[in-house]
């Protein structure tokens, strides 16, 4: 109470996107529990244009920066506001804090409580949406005691009784029954009109009621948990307080089966049968495959996933997900609908980096140390356009541990000579290196060949390896990738822990790189796709290296897609080119000596890869392991879909348990590990050096 003192002063308050910040004059009324908020100072003495209640908020400093925070009203109501310094922050915050505290525990203390009352939507009929209209009696005070009992004064149970947790349960089981009334008073509401069953708020209001429900489960089951240690005395050994399945039913309001109940097994397509009866994969042949680029075809599947009508159809069922979900929450073991899978598995999506073959290969060619690493910035730059299909932000298929990859890009010779000579009017084009002649004097083919690889290598964590190799060209690129996953509000992040590197063999270079973070944001609307954070690329032979920022869009204002780099000498701390741009548009080069060059994304040639036809694939290459998937996919059948993956996954939970039961390690099939990553097991360093070897001792 010391600390109660009414506060006032200017503050920046966000408004919407098009109004933004705002300067506004706030005020901290500490007895009536208010905060208010006027134009300005001198309008103080009239109608405040804005009112919080305190009782019940909750303060909370933003992670963005040391200047803002929000106020989260019981009644759902928010502020967001700037402080002009780190310190006017923390003041307000803090007092803020100490006067909602008060107020929220007087509450408790002073009213009686109400009786209970259920939620009539036929009152809400003339508002826009429930979220706009607000009853007189939905005040702090009558949003705290609704269905709350107390003990009478004075009174204090030291240990939960049985019979009063029979009586909670009898509570929840009411409160229950009143969740289910309101989701059919929702679901009953006509298709169209004033409002509708499709309205935003009812389902936001849905998904909460929901997830309310479920919280309020789990911490019964604790409750319980605590009886019985209190009774015996502690917990039994082992024992974990484990989150509960959902006990509201989701029954049939969501269209394509959340909740659905699968057909039996003798009712399950073939190919489902199938997939949950392929071998255990130790069992089959775990030697590593040559695969013969001559059997490739150029692939004719083109999946861009611009559709977003699954997605409109099913938002009720993303709004179920995100109730389930909590702030920074690892996604790694959370199932997520089938509608929102794009049609390829994480290990293509990788390839796809590599749509631009001719320019991997040039790198190569560069004349001088810092040509190359230019060249490669360029190559490394270009990559992630092609590999994003499409607009909207979809989630590719996660792997199957021991699912493996396959394809080869072929770049005629002619062109690659021709693109080497291009590449900037800075740099001159080396001469072609000279290569070694077939010993069987046939003629070499007239293209070069990228071959690539990808191996799911383990699944807790998911980490996949991939290894691509040009042979003629003498260089490959070997990389292992870590992706985790967070659940942050209305966006999803996915970092990409891990480490690739660059051989050069011509030239003994190696290039160690990293990749950036991926978001989805917007997941409730139009889902999209942005880079943010920080990567380096290195070559410790050279001394050259690489800093690239890819930055996320402001919360107000400023570009999509940007991304800012430079390419120093370390040695003398020279810069010897910058770059500046959208990683998906277009992207500006200036070099040292002020020439300027611009790369149009959207006007680069693709390859296209060439893959084996279904028939000739392994049964864990990835489009035959996930071909009743991508099927049922593009033929729009998601519970189809559903049907097939879940069988995928049960298959691999299976497995996983037997290893774990009999002790029996994984094999991997083409990566090793090596310290912290993983290794292609016939990298083309080993093959170089061991032909070298030999040539060496012939002589």
């Amino acid at each position: 109470s010391d600390h109660m003192e009414n506060i006032c002063g200017y503050l920046m308050k966000y408004t919407n996107l098009v109004t933004g910040w705002q300067y506004r004059y706030f005020v901290l009324n500490n007895d009536a529990g208010l905060l208010e908020y006027f134009v300005n100072e001198q309008s103080r003495h009239l109608k405040p244009r804005g009112t919080l209640q305190l009782a019940g908020a909750v303060i909370s400093p933003s992670d963005e920066d040391s200047h803002t925070f929000t106020v989260n009203a019981a009644s759902g109501e928010q502020y967001k506001l700037r402080a002009t310094d780190a310190k006017e922050r923390q003041h307000w915050v803090s007092r803020l804090q100490i006067c909602t505290q008060h107020h929220t525990e007087a509450i408790g203390k002073n009213n009686p409580p109400l009786k209970s009352r259920s939620f009539s939507l036929a009152s809400q009929g003339s508002a826009n949406s429930p979220g706009v209209q607000r009853r007189p009696s939905q005040n702090a005070v009558s949003f705290f005691n609704v269905g709350h009992h107390r003990l009478p004064t004075g009174k204090r149970v030291p240990i939960m009784q049985p019979d009063h947790l029979v009586d909670v349960r009898e509570m929840m089981s009411q409160a229950e029954g009143q969740q289910r009334d309101l989701i059919r008073s929702i679901e009953c509401l006509p298709a169209s009109g004033h409002l509708t069953s499709l309205d935003q708020d009812l389902l936001m209001l849905k998904a909460t009621s929901m997830a309310t429900m479920n919280c309020l489960n789990d911490c019964f089951h604790i409750l319980q948990l605590q009886h019985a240690s209190q009774q015996k005395g502690s917990l039994p050994a082992g024992t974990t307080i484990s989150w509960l399945e959902p006990k509201v039913s989701l029954a049939n309001h969501f269209k394509n089966g959340a909740a659905q109940n699968f057909p039996a097994e003798i009712n399950k397509p073939a190919s489902v049968r199938e997939e949950q009866s392929i071998a255990e994969p130790c069992q089959l042949t775990r030697e590593p495959e040559e695969i013969n680029p001559d059997e490739e075809l150029e692939d004719i599947c083109d999946d861009k996933e611009d559709d977003l009508g699954a997605v409109e159809e099913q938002r009720s069922v993303i709004l179920h997900l995100l109730s389930q979900l909590k702030l920074g929450m690892d996604l790694t073991r959370v199932v997520l609908p089938t509608f929102i899978l794009e049609k390829r598995s994480l290990l293509e999506m990788y390839a796809d980096f590599m749509s631009h073959p001719d320019l991997f290969i040039t790198i190569t060619n560069g004349g001088s140390a810092e040509e190359r690493m230019i060249r490669f910035v360029e190559y490394y730059l270009t990559s992630f356009h092609e590999g994003r299909k499409g607009a909207i932000a979809k989630k590719p298929y996660n792997p199957i541990i021991g699912e493996t990859f396959h394809c080869s890009w072929r770049m005629p010779r002619s062109n690659v000579a021709t693109d080497a000579g291009t590449n900037s009017s800075a740099h001159s084009s080396s001469e072609q290196v000279t290569l070694p002649k077939d010993p069987e004097g046939q003629a070499e083919p007239d293209y070069y060949t990228v071959k690539f690889v990808a191996e799911q290598v383990s699944h807790h964590p998911p980490v996949s390896g991939f290894y691509a190799e040009c042979v003629e060209r003498n260089m490959c690129v070997n990389a292992h990738v870590w992706t985790k996953s967070k659940f942050l509000g209305m966006s999803i992040g996915v970092t990409m822990v891990g480490e690739g590197v660059l051989h050069l063999l011509e030239h003994g270079e190696e290039y160690t790189f990293s990749l950036p973070c991926a978001y989805a944001r917007s997941i409730l609307t139009v889902p999209w796709v942005e880079l943010g954070g920080k990567v380096n690329i290195n070559c410790a032979k050279t001394g050259y290296s690489a800093s690239i920022n890819f930055h996320t869009k402001p919360f107000y204002g400023g570009k999509l897609h940007r991304v800012t780099g430079e390419v120093k000498q370390n040695t003398t701390n020279t810069v010897v080119c910058r770059v500046q741009g959208e990683w998906n548009s277009v992207l500006e080069f200036t070099y040292s000596n002020g020439e300027t060059k611009y790369v149009d994304l959207t006007k680069l040639s693709v390859t296209r890869k060439r893959v084996r036809p279904l028939e000739k694939q392994g049964p864990f290459e990835s489009r035959r392991l996930w071909q009743h998937v991508t099927e049922s996919l593009r033929d729009g059948d998601i519970d189809k879909a559903t049907e097939h993956k879940r069988a995928l996954e049960e298959r691999q939970r299976n497995e996983e348990r037997l290893r774990a039961e009999t002790e029996t390690p994984w094999c991997t099939k083409y990566f090793l590990k090596d310290g912290d990553g993983w290794v292609y097991h016939k990298p083309l360093w080993k093959t170089v050096s061991a032909a070298q070897t030999q040539q060496t001792d012939s002589n």
